[in-house]
């Protein structure tokens, strides 16, 4: 079986592929890595400041310049296709996801290079404007209370107090936007409270002092947020 030089392969390559538009090529690469540096901020506007840290948005131009770049070769040949497929298939992300908002904006700069690959600028277009308008009304709703669970607050205290629940309940809602109380348990005479809340008013060290100083039989407080972040 007769070798043939990666040379060769190239040339076979470039004389399927026909005459290429260098010009138009340098667009869509350009505007993939405009539309990458746009989902970043639109990441960072919108999310960054509830996250926990990760900063996914730094690999979104090289992302999106890659992305690009292969569908672009992609559109040369099918055989080229075909292999660069079977050579993609064997890469494993073994980091997990952090945030759910990663995998979405991940898609979108997926979708914004495939788009510029395929040199459908309108259709990009398109996508970001009801992406943004998405994300306008995702935070409209969520400062609305919609769509929004800043955590749970699990309270202990023996059973003979647990009658003043309402007085609690009462002052906790002066130090958290919304409430409610999901369950309460008893075991061995202790009283276990779990309330899911959202907007906090004050910082938790003054929530965990409020709570305390309600009743000193109250045995512990403890506050699991949605995500690392969300409570300032």
């Amino acid at each position: 079986m007769n070798r043939i030089s990666l040379v060769e392969a190239v040339q076979s390559v470039s004389r399927a592929a026909g005459p290429m538009n260098l010009s138009l090529v340098v667009t869509a690469l350009l505007v993939a890595l405009a539309a990458s540096y746009a989902a970043a901020l639109m990441y960072r506007v919108f999310y960054e400041n509830r996250g926990t840290g990760s900063q996914v948005y730094r690999a979104f131009p090289l992302l999106g310049l890659a992305i690009t770049t292969l569908f672009i070769c992609i559109q040369v040949s099918i055989p080229l296709s075909i292999g660069l497929i079977g050579s993609l298939s064997i890469i494993r992300f073994r980091t997990p996801i952090k945030e759910p908002e990663e995998v979405g904006f991940i898609m979108l700069v997926i979708a914004a290079a495939v788009t510029a690959a395929t040199f459908n600028f309108d259709i990009l277009a398109g996508l970001y404007l009801l992406a943004l308008l998405s994300l306008f009304i995702t935070k409209k709703a969520r400062r609305m209370g919609f769509l929004k669970r800043d955590g749970l607050l699990v309270i202990t205290m023996p059973d003979e107090t647990a009658g003043s629940l309402d007085e609690l309940i009462a002052l906790l809602k002066q130090n958290l936007r919304r409430l409610t109380v999901q369950s309460t348990s008893s075991h061995d005479g202790i009283t276990s409270i779990q309330i899911t809340f959202s907007g906090l008013l004050t910082d938790a060290a003054r929530l965990h002092n409020v709570v305390r100083g309600f009743s000193d039989s109250i045995k512990s407080m403890n506050v699991f947020l949605d995500r690392p972040g969300g409570m300032r």
